[in-house]
């Protein structure tokens, strides 16, 4: 990937900065990509020649100024995203519906500023998940979005041609996500869920980010989701 520009929207922890390793260690020029600059330097210290822009996949204007300094592009991938655990019934519906944008809409909005910019053989991947397939309580709003953003890569793949989109769905991984939607616990809350995988553990942030190397790397490869998921589909 040798001076291929790569851009990682939620590049400063987790899945987007593995990403952000791996795709530097193949000679790719990274930009990661977040809203809080603190976590972006943070990444930027922990990945040699890693550079950084804040901006918010929330905001037109902000992603069209972040792309709008870039001559061109090669890769993006789609790392933003989180849920709100709930009822359906519960809470206010704008907490739902504003998970649901940022992952659905925000990755439109992320297509339209960049695509302009994208070279021959260019791809864009989205972040699916592994409740696209097997929905749980309370994280409905999750089992809605990310089934949402591989249908997204698979009918971008083809009015958008030929551009490439896909999409990774991991299972149950070790983030920092996690600390977020169960303050208390973080991923140890998850430790009994995934002793029940054919592999009975985590997927780890590296293991996704081979997956969307992959996907960045291979040509032939559209409209696509690949799952990294330690078989948690198939139980």
């Amino acid at each position: 990937m040798n001076d291929q520009q790569v851009v990682i929207i939620g590049g400063s922890e987790g899945i987007g900065l593995a990403v952000a390793k791996a795709a530097t260690a193949l000679g790719a020029r990274v930009l990661a990509v977040a809203r809080t600059r603190e976590k972006l330097e943070a990444a930027q210290r922990a990945v040699n020649g890693l550079e950084i822009q804040v901006a918010d996949i929330n905001n037109t204007e902000s992603l069209q100024g972040l792309f709008a300094q870039l001559p061109f592009v090669d890769h993006v991938y789609i790392a933003a995203g989180s849920t709100k655990v709930g009822s359906p019934l519960e809470a206010e519906i704008g907490d739902f519906r504003h998970k649901f944008d940022e992952r659905l809409w925000g990755s439109v909005e992320v297509v339209r500023a960049a695509h302009g910019l994208m070279r021959p053989g260019g791809s864009f991947t989205f972040t699916g998940g592994l409740s696209s397939d097997r929905p749980v309580n309370g994280a409905w709003v999750s089992g809605i979005a990310t089934m949402a953003t591989e249908q997204l890569a698979r009918v971008l793949a083809l009015e958008l041609a030929p551009l490439r989109f896909n999409a990774v769905a991991p299972g149950y991984t070790d983030t920092p996500m996690w600390d977020t939607i169960f303050p208390e616990l973080g991923v140890r809350v998850l430790d009994e869920v995934a002793k029940k995988n054919p592999v009975p553990r985590l997927v780890t942030a590296d293991e996704v980010a081979q997956a969307v190397l992959l996907l960045m790397q291979n040509k032939a490869i559209t409209g696509e989701t690949i799952h990294v998921d330690c078989g948690a589909r198939l139980v």
